[in-house]
């Protein structure tokens, strides 16, 4: 079973984080953002021209999402791997007629004059330096959830989106289906009470990956440099590409980053906080099975907001719901709850009773959404801008720094791993009885107990822990380096 050790952070990062993090003094969410710049003016029947960025599945609802649109076209395609290109861009030229321009290297996609926007679903590691290179190209950006592999690359890309006058949506497409901002909008109302609890649910079944060895070259049509981007050069293994890099530490973020972000999202817009959490603590493991993935199958997150807190659940292996959720949140307030699930146009109000209340429904657009703040100009148009994105993201991230710093602790009856936290220590004990459920024996078992870590919200930094601050950002490989500043 793969283990990341403390020395290895210390190795990676002192390499830059240091001067990286050291004058850093983050300003706070801006009251109203400046209408974007555009290097082109759009008429009623102009069509934005769109260029996607890695095909290989989730990009091929960005392709398809964007050819539904009147006054969209796919202009052209980008992805390391030209057979996953290839395969998207005839798939363009059979539905519209025209075959779109294909690109291997995104860099030459940027350097394009005639492609106004970019809408990209690539690993993770790459989303902010394809972004802010991209803004600088004046491409306005579409870019994937999380977008960021890290905190301060978040902030970086929310001050270029500034800089550079660009609209940059966040893919967390929950913010744009009427059920979700209905019922949001419900909890901000008022209509459950004083809001002190928000619980995410990532209860999504991830079988082993197992074991491959590394392999002396990449596929055929592979650009195996450019995949690697930011990230250290190693040699290539398909355990580390298509798809299962999500659960490697150096481009993914595990289901806290993958699918546990949209749930993220919610809660912590449902809990109307614009900012970082004041603590964080984090635990869990990788249980069930032996294989070369390093990021935890099951975890425990625990954010304080000092008036309000944030559970989040990760769960891989096979387990029940909470209320009817299995994928998604519960909103606790003190005269009723909200409850969503991975169905984002709806969601159902109940009173404390479990009686229900309210319901909401309704779907939406996200790639529509985008278009059209694309054509106002207007970053206030967007649903999930870019600075919502970052905030929802360096959650995950924290989350993760908190469990990689962890020490491996035994499962000892009655232990307070949160304290006098009741809701926290209730969330223990039920991921304590799913691991027994699916054959972990406990006694036998450690899991990682994550540093708690306190914050300093405002500057995006860790109080008096330089350990974590250096886990804020990541080396980067040459060229490959997301700017310090921007």
């Amino acid at each position: 079973m793969s283990r990341l050790t403390r020395r290895r952070f210390l190795e990676d990062s002192l390499l830059v984080a240091s001067t990286a993090l050291a004058a850093v003094n983050l300003p706070g969410i801006a009251a109203a953002e400046e209408p974007a710049r555009s290097t082109r003016t759009f008429g009623p029947n102009d069509k934005i021209r769109i260029g996607v960025i890695g095909v290989k599945s989730r990009g091929m609802a960005h392709v398809h999402g964007y050819m539904d649109q009147p006054d969209a076209v796919v202009a052209a395609i980008c992805d390391v791997d030209l057979t996953m290109a290839a395969r998207a861009a005839k798939e363009v030229e059979a539905r519209t007629g025209k075959a779109p321009k294909v690109y291997q290297d995104l860099r030459k996609l940027f350097e394009d004059k005639e492609i106004d926007a970019v809408s990209m679903a690539l690993p993770i590691h790459w989303h902010a330096l394809a972004s802010i290179w991209a803004m600088q190209a004046g491409k306005d950006v579409y870019v994937e959830k999380p977008i960021s592999h890290n905190v301060n690359e978040g902030r970086r890309m929310v001050e270029a989106a500034r800089k550079y006058g660009r609209i940059c949506q966040s893919g967390t497409q929950s913010r744009s289906h009427k059920a979700t901002r209905d019922a949001v909008a419900y909890i901000h109302g008022g209509k459950i009470g004083k809001v002190t609890l928000a619980r995410g649910l990532c209860y999504k079944t991830r079988n082993s990956i197992g074991v491959k060895p590394d392999a002396p070259v990449p596929p055929e049509g592979v650009d195996y440099d450019i995949w690697l981007g930011p990230a250290p050069r190693r040699a290539f293994n398909p355990n580390r590409f298509h798809y299962n890099w999500h659960w490697m530490w150096d481009y993914g973020s595990g289901d806290l980053g993958n699918q546990g972000i949209h749930q993220m999202d919610i809660a912590r817009w449902a809990l109307n906080k614009d900012r970082l959490p004041d603590r964080v603590l984090g635990l869990g493991g990788r249980f069930g099975y032996e294989d070369q993935g390093e990021t935890p199958n099951t975890a425990v997150a625990l954010y304080d907001y000092g008036d309000a807190q944030l559970i989040f659940e990760v769960r891989g292996l096979k387990t029940e719901g909470v209320k009817g959720a299995k994928i998604g949140d519960i909103i606790y307030g003190s005269e009723g709850y909200v409850v969503f699930t991975e169905k984002y146009n709806v969601a159902v109000a109940f009173d404390n009773d479990g009686r229900e209340v309210m319901k909401f429904s309704g779907g939406g657009n996200h790639f529509r959404n985008f278009l059209d703040a694309v054509r106002s100009r207007k970053m206030s148009d967007l649903n999930a801008p870019v600075e919502a994105g970052h905030l929802s993201s360096a959650l995950c991230h924290l989350g993760n720094v908190s469990y990689r710093l962890g020490e491996k602790t035994p499962f000892r009856p009655q232990a307070k791993r949160f304290g006098e936290n009741r809701e926290a220590d209730e969330t223990f004990a039920r991921f304590e009885s799913h691991l027994a459920e699916n054959g972990v024996k406990l006694e036998e078992t450690t899991y990682r107990l994550g540093r708690a870590l306190k914050l300093d919200a405002k500057r995006e930094r860790f109080q008096g822990d330089k350990q974590a601050d250096f886990l804020l950002t990541r080396p980067y490989r040459a060229p490959f380096v997301v700017p310090e500043r921007v």
